[in-house]
C-alpha cells in the first residue's frame, strides 16, 4: 500500500470526489495560484500549504475558484452554492480566520436544515489548517475546533493521520450536512499507508489505537501522535493503556469511550485548545457525568495553559502538550485514588 503525506492524501481525496461527481467544487484564497509570467497562465499552486495543488488544469477555473481574501465571501458563497445543489469544498487558509465568517457558519450554514423543516440540505465542507508548532504567531496558531463543536447542525472532523484524512473528506464532501473539516499544519508532512483508491471513514467512530488496562487515553488531531510517544515510553515500565482518537468530535463516539473507561477506571483526556470550554473539558464532564461509578481516580486533562500561542520557539513548544506531559498525568492518575 502506498504512503502518503496527510497533505497528499486529502488532495487525492479532492482529486477522486471532483473526477466522481462534477457538482464538487473548490474555493478559496490562492487554491488555483495567481497568473504567473508573461504568458498569463496560472500557477496553480494549490495554496499556502499546496493542497489543492493540480486540480486547476484537470477541472478548470469553474470549478476550482479563486476567491477574494474575504472569509466571509467565500464561506457565504460556498452556502449559496450548495443550497443550489452543489457540493462546495471551502478553504479558509488558517482556521484562526474563522470568526470573519462566524455568522454564515453558526448562524446560516448550521441551521439550514432545521428551518427549512428538513425540506433542504447544505452539504458544504470547510476546510481549516489549525495548530500551534510552526511558529505563525497567536492569529495563525489556534486550534478552535471546540467553538465549532458547540454548535448544533455541524459535524466537527479532526484527523491525526493521512489514512483518515482522506477517508473522513471523502465522507465530508459526500454527506448532505455541513462539515468543519480541521487540519493540523503540522501533521501535513506525516506519512502513513493509504489505499490508491477512494474510501470513506464513518463519523462518530472512534479508532482505538491501542489497548491497555492501566487507563485510557483520549487524543485529539496531533495529540494523538504526542500520546504514542508517552506510550512507547511507559510500555518500558509495564504500563499499558488504551488510547482513543475520536476522529470527530461532533458527532463524538461516547460509547467507545464510555466503555473503555469502564474497562480502566481512569481517564486523560489530551487537546490542543485552551482547557477552558474545550473538547478535553466536554469529554471530562460527559465520563463524570455517565461514568462516574467507573472512575478509580480524578479524571486528568492535558491541554495548553489559558493562554494565546506564543510567538517565540521556546515558549511555543511550553505551551504544547508534549509526551513528557502527557506521561506525567497518565502517572498521576495511576498513582491517585478516588
Amino acid at each position: 500500500m502506498p504512503q502518503l503525506s496527510m497533505r497528499d492524501a486529502i488532495n487525492q481525496a479532492l482529486h477522486q470526489e471532483m473526477a466522481r461527481d462534477p457538482r464538487v467544487i473548490v474555493l478559496g484564497e490562492d487554491v488555483s495560484g495567481g497568473a504567473g509570467g508573461t504568458s498569463g497562465e496560472r500557477e496553480a499552486s494549490g495554496g499556502i500549504f499546496g493542497v489543492t495543488k493540480g486540480l486547476l488544469p484537470k477541472f478548470g477555473a469553474g470549478r476550482v475558484i479563486d476567491t477574494p481574501i474575504s472569509e466571509s465571501a467565500i464561506v457565504g458563497a460556498a452556502a449559496g452554492a450548495a443550497l443550489a445543489g452543489l457540493r462546495p469544498v471551502a478553504e479558509l487558509m488558517f482556521a484562526d480566520f474563522v470568526g470573519v465568517c462566524m455568522d454564515q457558519i453558526y448562524n446560516q450554514i448550521a441551521k439550514f436544515r432545521y428551518m427549512f423543516g428538513g425540506k433542504t440540505t447544505c452539504p458544504v465542507v470547510i476546510r481549516m489548517a489549525m495548530g500551534a508548532g510552526m511558529n505563525m504567531g497567536a492569529q495563525h496558531s489556534q486550534s478552535i475546533y471546540a467553538f465549532l463543536t458547540a454548535v448544533p447542525g455541524l459535524k466537527v472532523v479532526v484527523p491525526s493521520n493521512a489514512y483518515d484524512a482522506k477517508g473522513l473528506l471523502i465522507q465530508a464532501i459526500r454527506d448532505d450536512d455541513p462539515v468543519m473539516f480541521f487540519e493540523h499544519k503540522a501533521l501535513y508532512p506525516r506519512k502513513s499507508e493509504v489505499p490508491a483508491d477512494p474510501y470513506t471513514v464513518a463519523f462518530g467512530q472512534a479508532n482505538v489505537l491501542r489497548e491497555g488496562d492501566d487507563a485510557t487515553v483520549v487524543a485529539i488531531g496531533r495529540m494523538v501522535n504526542f500520546a504514542e510517544k508517552a506510550l512507547d515510553g511507559l510500555a518500558a515500565q509495564g504500563i499499558q493503556c488504551d488510547l482513543i482518537d475520536p476522529r470527530t468530535t461532533s458527532p463524538l463516539d461516547e460509547k467507545t469511550i464510555l466503555e473503555s473507561v469502564e474497562n480502566t477506571g481512569r481517564l486523560i483526556v489530551v487537546d490542543e485548545s485552551p482547557p477552558r470550554c474545550s473538547v478535553a473539558s466536554d469529554i471530562a464532564a460527559m465520563v463524570a457525568s455517565r461514568g462516574f461509578e467507573s472512575l478509580r481516580a480524578p479524571v486528568q486533562m492535558v491541554t495548553p495553559p489559558h493562554s494565546p500561542v506564543p510567538f517565540s520557539p521556546a515558549l511555543e513548544r511550553a505551551y504544547v502538550p508534549g509526551p513528557q506531559k502527557i506521561a506525567d498525568a497518565i502517572r498521576r492518575t495511576l498513582d491517585a485514588r478516588r
